[in-house]
């Protein structure tokens, strides 16, 4: 395996991501004051990758996603991953943060709704005008009460006028703070977006920084607010900057369901993962169900690339199938054709009404 890899798809941790080498200069950024490292991998990681049952090292990319992967780490850019739906584009990203130890994947499912503003921040101006008023009321409601508590402390007395508790960053945002390790950013499904959002992500992934206008404002009394992350844990923004130390591994998936600008294409690396080939599935087969997996299920594994062409399935189809057949315990001949019926019934082409 060539030395220049990082990430080496292994399925097994290492301290790969200690040896990544300098950003290129136009890619260096120095934003600060670092925030402390994530949390380690929760369950959706462990879901994907099959890593409760230490099978992970089953699921392995090709050389292609390999180096591309690598390349998008070397030269601090995002990963735009195009497929069909099933074949792994997700997955890739779990795969990298648990390889390298870059903690809990955020993630960012993106709808026809979201904005850039979604993803990077929210400010709850509503429940900060409502706290406001409720604790500006309570000196008049305790003086009334005879023996009432003492009120507590006014928000407005905090620095910033306590906006830093109505104030969470979203999953870019979160990504988007500096670490001393780049976190690890899934931004699912991007081409179901407005027609807006790719171009809106533009300057955001250029710099490397956005800012908080609400915090801004107030720079000039309260130089650093502490906000929440999408982490839930409380972090320091600078006079309403967020300004990226290490870039964030961005994986940006779609499903090809639109093309997207030109400049954006310009500031990504590009893979496209085909569909799944036997070897490739076996191999999943293994890393959810176990060794001996793919040879028990070979069957089911084929029906599930016998199809017409143009046909679209998705991996999770097969899973489903499988984990059935092993479930319910088919035996005799006539819970076969039950088994058959059911397995083709679960495997119907996603393109195909009926």
């Amino acid at each position: 395996m060539s030395d220049w890899l990082i990430y080496r798809g292994a399925g097994a941790p290492h301290d790969g991501i200690e040896h990544l080498p300098p950003p290129p200069p136009w890619r260096d950024f120095d934003g600060g004051p670092l925030v402390a490292p994530p949390a380690a991998l929760d369950p959706s990681s462990e879901r994907r990758l099959g890593v409760q049952h230490r099978e992970a090292s089953h699921h392995r990319p090709g050389e292609t996603e390999r180096e591309l992967v690598n390349a998008a780490l070397y030269l601090r850019r995002p990963l735009l991953v195009t497929g069909a739906p099933g074949s792994g584009k997700s997955t890739l990203a779990h795969s990298v943060a648990y390889e390298l130890g870059l903690g809990r994947v955020l993630g960012w499912p993106v709808v026809s709704r979201s904005t850039l503003r979604d993803g990077l921040y929210d400010y709850d101006a509503i429940g900060r005008l409502q706290d406001l008023q409720i604790a500006r009321a309570a000196p008049a409601a305790a003086a009334a009460a005879d023996g009432a508590a003492a009120p507590g402390p006014d928000p407005a007395d905090e620095p910033g006028g306590g906006i830093g508790r109505y104030i969470r960053l979203g999953p870019l945002g979160t990504a988007l703070l500096p670490a001393a390790r780049p976190r690890v950013l899934l931004v699912d499904e991007l081409d179901k977006s407005d027609i807006d959002l790719p171009n809106d992500l533009l300057n955001v992934l250029e710099e490397g920084e956005f800012r908080i206008p609400e915090l801004e404002r107030l720079a000039g009394s309260a130089p650093e607010v502490e906000v929440l992350s999408d982490d839930g844990t409380r972090v320091t923004v600078r006079d309403g900057r967020v300004r990226c130390r290490a870039f964030p591994f961005i994986v940006l998936t779609s499903n090809g369901e639109r093309d997207f600008p030109a400049p954006l294409l310009r500031r990504c690396i590009h893979l496209h993962i085909p569909v799944p080939d036997k070897e490739r599935l076996a191999a999943m087969v293994r890393a959810h169900f176990g060794e001996g997996a793919a040879e028990r299920y070979e069957a089911v594994i084929d029906r599930f690339l016998d199809r017409e062409p143009g046909d679209v399935r998705a991996v999770d189809q097969l899973f489903n199938a499988i984990h059935l057949t092993q479930r319910a315990g088919w035996t005799d001949e006539d819970e076969e054709e039950t088994r058959r019926r059911l397995t083709a019934e679960l495997m119907r082409p996603l393109d195909r009404t009926r």
